[in-house]
């Protein structure tokens, strides 16, 4: 609580002064009140709860041949470069690919989901696959891609040695 002390004029006679009142706040009611906030607000909030990623990983099968098919016409490979750098490709009724490059922007890899979406419908597969060269938050920059444009058939593979050489043989033909 708060007091007031008041303290004696002096002693002798003389000239009479007024008497300085000196003031003393107690400061415990409140601390006592600002931890009872502090612990109210803590046990009321609620926290986020951590989210996870649903990945559809293919089996591990020691057989290429026992290997899981995909429908080539529903499927889009997106390959994840260096430099963020992203390669994308189909694979046509022939056998051949439809490989092309692009990037983070609006109207790269977003526009190629996007238009690819609207051909397939909810069929569409995605296969990422990042290389060695390349960057987590290139990983993370397409699961969040695909999460926005509501893509929820995606696997998460390793860059094979057929799409290095892709990769190589259609960067050097365009530089």
């Amino acid at each position: 609580m708060a007091e007031i002390n008041t303290g004696g004029g002096g002693g002798k006679g003389g000239k009479k002064r007024s008497k300085k009142m000196s003031t003393k706040v107690d400061m415990t009611p409140m601390v006592d009140l600002a931890f009872l906030l502090i612990t109210f607000f803590m046990l009321a909030t609620t926290l986020t709860k951590q989210q996870k990623f649903d990945f559809a990983v293919p089996p591990d099968v020691k057989n290429p041949q026992d290997q899981p098919e995909l429908k080539a016409s529903n499927a889009i490979t997106i390959i994840l470069g260096k430099e963020d750098i992203v390669y994308w490709y189909i694979m046509n009724q022939d056998g051949s690919t439809d490989f092309h490059e692009t990037n983070f922007s609006a109207d790269g890899i977003r526009a190629t989901l996007i238009e690819r979406k609207k051909a397939i419908g909810n069929n569409l597969n995605v296969v990422i696959k990042p290389m060695k060269e390349s960057k987590y938050k290139n990983l993370i920059d397409i699961i969040d891609e695909l999460a926005i444009l509501g893509i929820g058939k995606k696997v998460l593979v390793d860059a094979t040695p057929a799409d290095l050489v892709l990769v190589q043989k259609n960067t050097t033909s365009t530089n």
